[in-house]
Formats: structure tokens, C-alpha cells, sequence
């Protein structure tokens, strides 16, 4: 398996899959015995990582894109103990949590300054009609995925920072 696009994740801040696993275990220690459902899961990583950790009672892993959860389900056929391991696709993260639900996620943030005339908080307005600069990742500001939590309806959110990393969550009501 090529890792090269980890190696991106640390420089940008993400701590490692092995710190990151465990930071989403103790994100998930309320639903342990329940159903994990793992959204924009790419290659499947973390949720073959789940999956395997006899935690959950199900994984579900998700992707925006086709040809990820097809490289997903590559790696699962590759694992010396395959799994069951049902790919769907959604478009409302809080509609199939179940009331108490913890929705993680891990993404990178923006990094230009966040005050005066030409931080991200100002030219949010033009951001939304031109949309991301960068093709390949979308970048937001922490404020930004702390409203896109609330406008879904979630609460108690909080958030990990390092550099560019952030692992945030939010809960269903």
C-alpha cells in the first residue's frame, strides 16, 4: 500500500493512524457495542482498523467516491481475516445517527491568519459563492466545522487541534 498521502497528514499535523485511532476510540467510548458508521472513509483504513477491534457491532464505511470504496473493498479482500463490511452511500450525517450518536471526523484546517481585513472569517461570503481554492482538499476553520455541525443539528461539539489536524465531534440530541 502506497503511503505517500499519509505522509502529507503528518507534516500537516495529524499525529500518526495509530494516535488517531485511539483519539476516535475514546470519541466513540458511549457507542461502544453499537454501530460505527465511518463517513468519507477513502481507503478504509480506519475502518477496517474498527472493524477489527471487535468494539463495534457493525461497521459501516461510506465514501463520497466510487472508486475509494472499490479500493476500500480491495484492501478488506487483502486482510488475512476478511470482514463483512456493508458500503452505502448517504447524504445526511445526522439523519441515520440514532438519538446519542457521536459523529467524528478528522479533516484539515485552513491556515491563513484568522483576524483582520483578510482573515478566512471575512472572506467566508466569497469562499461560498467561488468555493474551495485548492482542488484536491477542502480547508475550513474550525468555526466553520463547528457551524456546519450545529446547522445539522448536532450538539456538544469539540475539537483536538494540531497544526492542520483537527479531529472534531459533535453528538445527536
Amino acid at each position: 500500500m502506497n503511503l505517500g498521502w499519509r505522509q502529507n497528514f503528518n507534516r500537516s499535523g495529524f499525529p500518526g493512524r495509530d494516535e488517531e485511532f485511539q483519539m476516535a476510540q475514546d470519541y466513540f467510548q458511549s457507542v461502544a457495542g453499537g454501530i460505527l458508521v465511518d463517513v468519507s472513509c477513502g481507503s478504509g483504513l480506519f475502518s477496517r482498523k474498527f472493524a477489527s477491534s471487535g468494539a463495534y457491532s457493525a461497521v459501516i464505511a461510506l465514501d463520497f467516491s466510487e472508486n475509494m470504496l472499490l479500493q476500500c473493498y480491495d484492501y478488506i479482500k487483502q486482510e488475512e481475516t476478511p470482514m463483512n463490511t456493508n458500503l452505502a452511500l448517504i447524504a445526511e450525517i445526522s439523519r441515520v445517527l440514532k438519538p446519542g450518536g457521536v459523529f467524528v471526523a478528522t479533516t484539515f484546517l485552513s491556515t491563513p491568519t484568522n483576524s483582520g481585513p483578510l482573515s478566512i472569517d471575512a472572506l467566508r461570503p466569497l469562499r461560498q459563492i467561488v468555493g474551495p481554492v485548492n482542488s484536491s482538499y477542502n480547508f475550513f476553520t474550525e468555526g466553520e466545522l463547528e457551524d456546519l455541525c450545529r446547522s445539522c443539528g448536532l450538539i456538544n461539539y469539540s475539537s483536538k487541534v494540531q497544526r492542520s489536524f483537527i479531529m472534531f465531534s459533535g453528538q445527536k440530541p
